[in-house]
């Protein structure tokens, strides 16, 4: 796209960033980029949404404020990606659709809350974007949007396979949510996988299991050996021409670049080989995506929350 059409875009109405020229970017509304809010546009290609419940956690609370956290770190992202060459917010007509109400005391109700609003959401907006809370959330979300495309890809960058059956005798929970997905029949599982898994396991079995919910992996140490290309083409080769869910825990990053989360494990992946594997998903059918565990109070000088930002920055580059 070029500028006499971004610039034809702009009288249009249909982008909607506040103009960091005009309005210092540290001013103006606590949206995601500086974007409109959902009800001040017409037309809704991509909708950002926040969850903010974190009542699933096993370990450090506190993703319930991610949401808040993710937008203020987001201020500094500008109309134009040069990695791509893509003017993202432009390209499509996106919004911030707010924090949905969840019950932070009842996780089957929240996980009803999630779905019934998401499910609305999908109405206004072609494609919807969540920022965590826990993982908990990406269940109902699923749900949503193996509704409306039959089951999806799935490829869920984490430190941990959240395949998990149950947790202290709940099923429900951020360790639980891809095993309740496969068993619910809302993922592919000829075409979904995990990316970065590392760190202690509770036995082998744990990975037979995960495989027989249709899983494949590529973990962090694999990484190490094929490098950001390699896992490139492992995802593209699982992945073909179906319909695509991204779902990205941020602790898939090392505690060096993502503190600010309630179970980090050592030996992560760069917020820059993230992001370069994220790139390459210009070529595959996103049809939704969360990043979620976003926990500020650990979160040292916004470094969580700034590449959170980025990461649903090269998202939307990408779809």
């Amino acid at each position: 796209m070029n500028d006499r059409e971004i610039a034809r875009l702009v009288e249009d109405g249909r982008v909607g960033q506040i103009d960091a020229t005009k309005t210092p970017r540290y001013a103006g509304p606590a949206t995601f980029a500086l974007l409109p809010e959902i009800d001040d546009v017409s037309d809704v290609d991509v909708a950002i949404v926040g969850i903010p419940f974190d009542s699933g956690v096993s370990y450090r609370p506190g993703a319930r404020f991610g949401p808040r956290h993710v937008r203020e770190s987001s201020r500094l992202l500008r109309p134009f990606n040069p990695a791509t060459g893509r003017s993202p917010f432009a390209e499509n007509q996106v919004a911030d659709a707010g924090d949905i109400a969840v019950n932070p005391f009842d996780i089957a109700q929240a996980i009803t809350d999630i779905e019934r609003a998401s499910m609305a959401l999908g109405e206004r907006a072609t494609r919807v974007i969540s920022i965590g809370g826990d993982h908990t959330v990406v269940l109902p979300l699923l749900r949503t949007v193996a509704h409306k495309h039959g089951p999806v890809s799935v490829v869920h960058f984490d430190a941990h396979l959240d395949t998990w059956d149950t947790y202290f005798g709940a099923p429900y929970t951020h360790g639980t949510p891809f095993r309740r997905a496969s068993e619910e029949g809302l993922i592919d599982r000829e075409g979904s996988m995990h990316i970065g898994i590392r760190g202690p396991l509770y036995s082998a079995h744990d990975l037979d299991e995960d495989a027989n919910l249709g899983f494949q992996i590529v973990s962090a140490v694999e990484i190490d050996e094929i490098g950001v290309a390699g896992t490139i083409a492992r995802i593209k080769e699982r992945v073909g021409n179906r319909p695509l869910y991204v779902s990205i825990d941020v602790d898939v990053l090392d505690p060096a670049h993502a503190p600010g989360t309630g179970t980090p494990e050592a030996g992560g992946l760069t917020s820059r080989e993230l992001l370069a594997i994220l790139r390459s998903f210009k070529d595959l059918e996103i049809v939704g995506a969360d990043v979620v565990e976003v926990a500020p109070v650990y979160d040292h000088a916004e470094i969580t929350g700034v590449v959170a930002s980025h990461i649903i920055y090269e998202i939307l580059s990408a779809m």
